[in-house]
């Protein structure tokens, strides 16, 4: 597997070269759709991108875990956490590979 990352500015440069905005007005906008994309997960809404996937997030409850150590058990607090449901179509393509 390879080891590289895609970054904001990749996107920025692929929406460049794809949709011939300048690098500028690729930029802003991947900004602005990721900006979109995290103010609806902070509100608590429910993002669903067709043949890609599903970002929610969901909360959850105190619970005692255990310091695997040590044994010691230990309070965990309740909190909000991100979670990554991905299509069939995206699961499938992955499961394929290159593509």
């Amino acid at each position: 597997m390879g080891e590289k990352t895609l970054t904001r500015m990749d996107l920025s440069e692929a929406v460049f070269r794809e949709v011939g905005l300048s690098r500028n007005e690729s930029a802003q906008l991947v900004e602005s759709v990721l900006q979109h994309v995290s103010d609806a997960l902070v509100a608590g809404e429910t993002v669903k991108i067709s043949s890609f996937g599903t970002f929610s997030v969901r909360d959850k409850a105190a619970r005692v875990g255990r310091n695997p150590k040590t044994g010691e058990e230990v309070p965990i607090s309740p909190r909000r956490v991100l979670s990554f449901r991905p299509s069939h179509l995206m699961k499938d393509r992955v499961a394929a590979g290159k593509g």
